[in-house]
């Protein structure tokens, strides 16, 4: 990574982002050693017969990605991104980690803080006094340092302090790839891209990360080798060992036509930046209402469809304030209830309700009856409830 233009271009640096072998394992230590270094682009090497053709300004600190009070790190850098701001300093590294237990977590750090460390912290197990200028510091003819500078950089090049940020996102998932796109005004949006050739659609707000999405490029399983993010288009290139896909950064049809739903997804890319995916209007879409003919002391299940992973579903009969919850069967798109034995008490009506951010909505209705002698089952569709003064003064303004 190269710094932008600062205001002395003389201190203008590249960093460098890797691991190394730990060179002094210990039972309770890790095997690799994430580290970010950095050397002056104006650095011409050592004088002739000392540190010739080398970096001069060469400097490495180590880069810590966890809770320290915990004890909880990561230490396997696998990738880095990073989001460009106006003032240099503020441009953020977005860096990739994993660790021995199968999770993976994405930890932020600012150049000003890796150029704090660099500037600051002491030289690891370097005891004596420090040379002027600093070693690392960037000057106008390297050829020209005091030879005590040389000597140092040479054989002490490490900070004793470390880098350290804690994670934005901790997952269970194995992440390859890391790209971020910045939104102007509505947080940062990564993508992850994952083993089976799905990538995690992510927004970052306030602070905090949240899974939006789950994109397949490819209609097979497949292994992710490369992604390019291309900004201005918004467009992501995701190939694999067959093929090279394009996919568009919104992918807004996916949340379906529903106003409500495309502004619950918090997509920054959908719904309030011309896709006309929420309208301005109130809702006219409908939801469906079952009218269902049971057999006495039968068994029956309603189904559900969850549309959001980020809502509680539940279910209600004849509008009981008491929630029933969902009944786990492994799948993540459906929410059921079982009836055990169907007898007059459990007539009525059944409603699947979710519930996201405070809002409660009916996704769907039943309307189930005892069999009188004669079966059958028939279906209509009912208007969209209202959505409540609040909600609706909500929607209006988003959508």
């Amino acid at each position: 990574m190269a710094s932008g233009q600062r205001e002395d271009r003389l201190q203008d640096r590249l960093y460098a982002f890797y691991i190394e072998k730990n060179r002094h394992p210990r039972l309770d230590s890790d095997l690799w050693v994430p580290r970010v270094a950095q050397v002056c682009m104006a650095d011409r090497g050592g004088p002739k017969g000392y540190l010739q053709f080398r970096w001069t300004s060469k400097l490495s600190a180590r880069l810590f990605c966890g809770y320290q009070d915990s004890k909880l790190s990561f230490t396997q850098l696998v990738d880095v991104n990073t989001v460009l701001e106006e003032r240099w300093q503020d441009t953020r590294v977005y860096a990739l980690f994993r660790n021995g237990w199968g999770m993976s977590a994405v930890c932020v750090y600012t150049v000003e803080d890796i150029d704090r460390i660099f500037k600051t912290s002491n030289f690891k197990g370097h005891t004596g006094s420090v040379p002027i200028p600093r070693p690392g510091k960037c000057v106008e003819d390297s050829t020209k340092l005091p030879m005590e500078v040389l000597k140092m950089v040479d054989k002490v090049s490490e900070m004793e302090e470390r880098v350290t940020s804690r994670p934005l996102l901790v997952t269970h998932q194995y992440y390859h790839h890391i790209r971020v796109d910045k939104v102007q005004g509505k947080g940062n949006v990564l993508f992850l891209s994952l083993g089976n050739g799905g990538i995690h659609k992510v927004l970052e707000r306030d602070g905090h990360a949240f899974i939006i999405a789950e994109l397949r490029p490819f209609n097979y399983r497949a292994h992710i080798l490369s992604m390019m993010l291309h900004s201005s288009t918004g467009k992501l290139y995701v190939g694999s060992s067959r093929e090279l896909v394009q996919i568009d950064l919104g992918s807004c049809e996916q949340y379906g036509a529903q106003c409500e739903d495309c502004v619950l997804a918090r997509d920054p890319y959908c719904g309030w930046d011309g896709h006309h995916l929420c309208y301005s209007h109130p809702c006219i879409n409908t939801k469906p209402f079952i009218m269902t003919i049971v057999s006495q002391s039968s068994k029956y299940f309603l189904h559900c469809p969850t549309l959001s992973s980020h809502a509680e579903y539940s279910w209600r009969h004849h509008g009981n304030t008491t929630a029933t919850p969902c009944i786990s069967t492994g799948s993540e798109h459906q929410c059921l209830l079982l009836i055990e034995s169907m007898g007059p008490e459990q007539q009525g009506t059944y409603s699947c309700v979710s519930e996201e951010r405070g809002y409660h909505r009916t996704l769907v209705q039943y309307q189930l009856q005892l069999d009188s002698g004669a079966s059958g089952l028939a279906s209509h569709r009912l208007p969209c409830l209202g959505l409540g003064l609040v909600l609706t003064l909500v929607l209006t303004l988003l959508c």
